[in-house]
């Protein structure tokens, strides 16, 4: 099968034949359809978090496919079912973070595309209890950044609480940004898009944003404190500095959700004197469980969320990279197989 592999964090992803993998018993086999693009695949490729993968290795975690082959166990999964493959490849189901609702914080957890190969190949292995069922109702190509863009920011509004009127600044229009802004208007929040391309901001503005900031040409802090200040900020831009305006942006009582993971273990500086007088909150979000993902796709089913992507073919994965770093893609690429 075609795959690309990362053999070298300092060199471009290599597209290779390699076997295609065999299922074990409780394992399906799955005929790739489509794969995003996800910014933790770039970090991911460049080696550049304090927890790096094993080269080589074929990266991806947002795939969608149809089950072709079943191991000798599988019940709940059949041939022909069209199925996610996520970030979260495995959890153990018996620990405490798994049985408390928390799977995504299990200690035995594999991750698609980073601890075992990922969804940028034709084919791919995952256990059949994490192969998520994708709706008829939403296209492989949709699904596809649903997989993680998608669980990745309901998860962030759902942990922040956000509440009918409260005002939510997204920064970061992005990939994961323009569908967190559709998850916090359903949410009933009043909505901020941050971002430094007035492209990214136009598209918030047509996704319903209902205010835009350039941070490029305007402080966002003083801006949005202009307008009563954030109750809820969710960090979504890969930079530190952006980190920081989200928590200077926020009112008294509120609450900053980092989401994005700056390269080189980058850090946030808490002014406690702020933090602690005027009582606000730092929440930690990682990626949603499958639950999480089940009502992602109802969501986009029953036609509340769109998603924004370019088209492109797994043969232009290094070129895609350099777009996305570039900030050229508007929100997400998806390779088509």
């Amino acid at each position: 099968m075609k795959a690309a592999v990362v053999t070298d964090f300092r060199e471009p992803l290599e597209i290779q034949e390699v076997p295609i993998p065999r299922p074990g018993p409780a394992d399906v086999l799955v005929r790739m359809e489509t794969s995003g693009l996800c910014h933790t695949d770039i970090h991911a490729a460049h080696g550049d978090w304090p927890v790096t993968p094993v080269t080589p290795f074929i990266p991806g975690h947002e795939g969608i496919g149809i089950v072709v082959e079943l191991g000798a166990g599988v019940t709940d999964r059949t041939v022909g079912d069209r199925v996610a493959i996520a970030w979260l490849g495995y959890a153990c189901g018996g620990c405490r973070y798994c049985i408390g609702g928390w799977e995504t914080l299990c200690l035995e957890q594999r991750n698609s595309g980073y601890s075992v190969n990922g969804s940028f190949a034709e084919y791919a292995v995952l256990p059949a209890a994490f192969a998520t069922p994708v709706p008829d109702e939403v296209s492989s190509r949709d699904a596809a950044p649903l997989t993680c863009a998608g669980v990745t920011t309901y998860k962030a509004i759902k942990v922040a609480g956000v509440a009918p009127a409260e005002t939510v600044a997204i920064f970061g229009v992005g990939g994961l940004g323009h569908l967190a802004l559709q998850y916090a208007r359903i949410a009933g929040g009043i909505t901020i898009g941050v971002d430094i391309e007035d492209s990214k901001l136009e598209m918030a503005t047509d996704l319903g944003a209902d205010h835009v900031v350039n941070a490029a040409k305007t402080d966002p802090v003083e801006a949005i404190q202009a307008l009563g200040g954030a109750d809820v900020a969710v960090a979504l831009a890969a930079s530190p500095q952006s980190f920081d305006q989200a928590f200077r942006s926020l009112r008294r009582g509120g609450r900053l959700v980092c989401v994005a993971l700056p390269g080189n273990n980058g850090a946030l500086s808490l002014p406690i004197f702020d933090t602690v007088l005027n009582a606000k909150t730092v929440i930690g979000s990682i990626v949603g469980t499958r639950n999480d993902l089940a009502d992602v796709f109802a969501l986009h089913a029953a036609g509340r969320t769109r998603v924004i992507a370019v088209d492109r073919k797994l043969d232009d994965v290094n070129q895609s990279i350099a777009d996305v770093l570039a900030g050229d893609v508007p929100a997400r690429v998806v390779f088509q197989f």
